[in-house]
């Protein structure tokens, strides 16, 4: 767990603006090619009276953005290197080929925290993950060092976002001799097996919860987590578990 955690207080938004982001994040899961401006058509629809522009800052402190091919995907570092997208054309046939990561907003009884994960594309194996109520870089870079004392990919995908274009975190990947890919602007799919991954943790265990402290997600994700890795099958990996092909 991140050290900000344990000093966790509930995020400084009104009650009011903590239910529509509560919403927004529910809608963005079911309907995640919606933006800005269908999300405040559609939460007008649902009988609140709100703005596209409130909508738009509630969803950037969300760390969210549609799911469409789009001119600017995500918002990079100043200045920091964008590296070319490695996986046009690649055949993922093995594990620790192609591992990518992630960052998704985890909604509490009274606040949010973020979520980051690593996973492996070949097995959808989750290699690790971090919570954090901010979205600093620590936290990320936190996973990715759990997630390389399991093994080493050959490539390691992401998309623009400022905690991976680091320097520090691009770093750590280039002292280990792998090959840093990020999701080019306007692709909308190249980091599917993590949006499947958020659906269904937020499905079958962060909807079902209303977490009141940051403890207890981290207890309910890990345990979900764990259920995901060596006992959920996956239709697309045959009915096998993401445990069965990564660790064979």
């Amino acid at each position: 767990m991140a050290r900000s955690s344990l000093y966790y207080q509930p995020a400084g938004e009104s009650e009011e603006n903590l239910m529509l982001m509560r919403l927004i994040d529910e809608e963005y899961t079911r309907r995640p090619f919606y933006g800005s401006r269908r999300m405040t058509v559609w939460l007008r629809e649902q009988g609140y009276e709100v703005n596209r522009k409130r909508v738009s800052r509630l969803m950037e402190v969300m760390g969210i953005a549609a799911v469409y091919p789009k001119p600017k995907l995500s918002q990079p570092g100043a200045g920091h290197k964008i590296y070319p997208y490695l996986l046009e054309g690649v055949e993922v046939t093995r594990a620790n080929q192609v591992w990518s990561t992630d960052i998704t907003y985890i909604r509490m009884a009274a606040g949010f925290v973020y979520l980051v994960a690593v996973m492996d594309w070949f097995s959808r194996f989750v290699l690790s993950w971090a919570l954090s109520v901010t979205l600093d870089l620590g936290f990320c870079v936190e996973a990715l060092k759990r997630a390389l004392r399991r093994g080493r990919p050959e490539i390691f995908n992401s998309d623009q976002g400022s905690q991976f274009t680091s320097e520090k975190f691009t770093g750590i990947l280039e002292s280990r001799s792998i090959a840093v890919s990020m999701d080019g602007r306007g692709r909308c799919l190249d980091n599917i097996f993590i949006e499947r991954l958020w659906r269904s943790l937020k499905y079958e265990e962060v909807y079902l919860r209303d977490y009141a402290r940051v403890a207890e997600a981290q207890t309910g994700i890990g345990v979900w987590f764990q259920f995901y890795n060596h006992e959920r099958p996956h239709q697309s990996l045959g009915y096998r578990t993401p445990a069965r092909l990564y660790l064979a």
